[in-house]
């Protein structure tokens, strides 16, 4: 699944948002032509990714960056048809945000949030071997639904850098810092280093240990800001991986924030606090900057 995160005004939408809280596992219907055609399953979180190839020029008039998430889909033997099967659909329908009207023809939007109830229903009306499925679901562990590689994301940083590489308006040492920015090394971890001096959640303060992480993230900076280091922080791998996907973010007064969807047993392995408010420490302007980025386009938070 993809969709834009505003539209040509500038606007967010509330069920493109609602893409920032899938999570491996979850289950997806797809309705069209006035039926649910089929289900599937998240393999992976939400991510910033551009819009896909295959969609020519649909949707030139949205953002060209958007929400992606990574679904197995698979058809129903047949459509079924939500019309005729309101009685027992309707009193399950949420209260705000409805995918379906009370006569059960479909509402324009793109993902709406349903109960685990009303996704139950919908497979016993619609193909008695999708029960069987979700009752398999109901008592699978979620870390058993493990995310897979993200190919899309590796393509959308290798097209950078190729564009980087065959570039002709800056110098080859340039381009060669620009690359190794990338890999939070380099230049840009000797800028970052000038503000930051250990981790902001485990305090590791060996630099051999640190990995200079972006704010906002490499693939979608320009080159000034890929190399700025106050586009940057000093993290530990396992921070730098969930601050880069959007699990963690930080608020401008310094407070850590956790998305919604994060394994927060994970986090607490990996040495975040989960259990009380934590501050990271003061930022300064150009890191409040790219905060604000980082808190719009990349934490896993619906911002509706």
């Amino acid at each position: 699944m993809w969709c834009p995160k505003r539209d040509v005004r500038g606007q967010r939408n509330h069920f493109w948002e609602t893409m920032r809280e899938v999570r491996p596992g979850d289950i997806v219907f797809s309705y069209a032509r006035s039926a649910i055609q089929g289900f599937g399953f998240a393999r992976t979180h939400c991510y910033s990714c551009p819009r896909p190839n295959e969609f020519g020029r649909v949707g030139e008039a949205w953002s060209s960056t958007g929400w992606r998430v990574d679904v197995d889909f698979q058809k129903f033997p047949s459509p079924f048809r939500t019309i005729g099967n309101m009685a027992r659909l309707a009193q399950l329908l949420p209260e705000k945000y409805s995918p379906l009207k009370a006569n059960g023809n479909g509402n324009q939007n793109y993902l709406s949030s349903i109960s685990e109830r009303m996704a139950r229903c919908i497979g016993e009306l619609a193909d008695p071997m999708l029960t069987g499925i979700l009752d398999q679901v109901a008592y699978m562990d979620r870390q058993d639904s493990v995310e897979v590689a993200l190919p899309s994301l590796i393509d959308w940083e290798d097209a950078e850098q190729r564009k980087v590489e065959a570039g002709t308006e800056i110098s080859e040492t340039q381009r060669k810092a620009i690359v190794l920015a990338r890999r939070g090394q380099g230049i840009f971890k000797q800028n970052v280093s000038r503000h930051e001096r250990a981790c902001r959640i485990t305090r590791v303060e060996n630099p051999t240990h640190l990995i200079a992480s972006h704010i906002k993230p490499w693939r979608e900076s320009n080159n000034e800001e890929r190399i700025a280091g106050g586009n940057g922080f000093l993290l530990t791998p396992s921070i730098d991986h969930l601050f880069d996907r959007g699990f963690i973010t930080f608020a401008d007064d310094g407070e850590l924030v956790i998305s919604p969807i994060a394994d927060r047993s994970s986090l607490q392995r990996m040495g975040v606090p989960t259990e009380s408010s934590t501050g990271v420490g003061d930022f300064n302007s150009d890191q409040k900057h790219f905060l604000d980025y980082h808190r719009n386009e990349i934490f896993l938070k619906s911002a509706s």
